[in-house]
């Protein structure tokens, strides 16, 4: 991150889940991690926008990727959010594609980093349209919404977080990370993006970072180039 390490906080309780029904998870996301010329992350990949600060709108949807899953516990995030490249905070909302037990869990959520994020009673499904928000009135105040396309159904929710410095605006596939550091990438195949804009504008206007994920010399994930601004993919290389 910013040419240097993140050093990862300690899990020492679950955050209580923001609306009923709703539950904290025990993994972040959270701010790419050891970034190096501004191109690779070993938790990110996708695009984020660093000129033209202050962001406060992002927008993007994606089809639901499908997670292949082994015995081994493995986990994959796609989402929206600003902030998080260039400061210390995130305000983001997706979905995962992960693996427990051999089987794929889809879900979605949302999360003010630092805080935990919170799960949400969204049916999502691999192949669904998913078209995620977050907005800003620049004060403090954010509203995210994430919406399943396919099935119609939708969640928002507005939160608070003075601190925030709208230092960037990303659309973003991620390895999670728990209190061990970056967990093992779900193999989700390649994520569709498009749609994706920042303060109305194709997120390609603004010379937005390309992110490939990778530890050490291996590749996790690519990012294709950006199709009329606005459009790209992700591919699941390793875990």
């Amino acid at each position: 991150m910013f040419g240097r390490v993140l050093v990862l906080c300690l899990f020492t309780a679950l955050a209580v889940p923001a609306i009923a029904g709703a539950r904290a998870l025990p993994i972040r996301h959270g701010p790419p991690i050891a970034r190096i010329s501004h191109s690779t992350s070993v938790n990110w990949a996708g695009y984020s926008a660093t000129n033209g600060a202050p962001f406060t709108r992002v927008r993007a949807t994606w089809k639901q990727p499908s997670a292949s899953c082994t015995a081994t516990a493995a986990y994959s995030s796609f989402w929206v959010g600003l902030d998080g490249d260039g400061s210390n905070t995130v305000e983001q909302t997706g979905t995962d594609a992960d693996c427990s037990s051999g089987r794929p869990v889809y879900y979605a959520w949302y999360e003010m980093y630092p805080k935990f994020p919170v799960q949400l009673a969204l049916t999502v499904r691999p192949g669904n349209t998913m078209a995620a928000m977050v907005t800003t009135n620049g004060s403090g105040r954010f509203t995210l919404t994430i919406k399943n396309v396919t099935t119609g159904a939708s969640f928002t929710t507005t939160q608070r977080l003075k601190s925030a410095q709208l230092a960037s605006a990303e659309v973003i596939a991620e390895a999670p990370s728990s209190s061990q550091g970056v967990l093992p990438l779900a193999n989700f195949g390649t994520a569709s993006f498009s749609a994706a804009t920042v303060n109305g504008n194709p997120i390609g206007s603004f010379n937005p970072d390309r992110i490939n994920m990778s530890s050490g010399s291996l590749t996790k994930a690519s990012t294709s180039a950006l199709a009329n601004g606005r459009a790209f993919t992700v591919t699941w290389k390793h875990s």
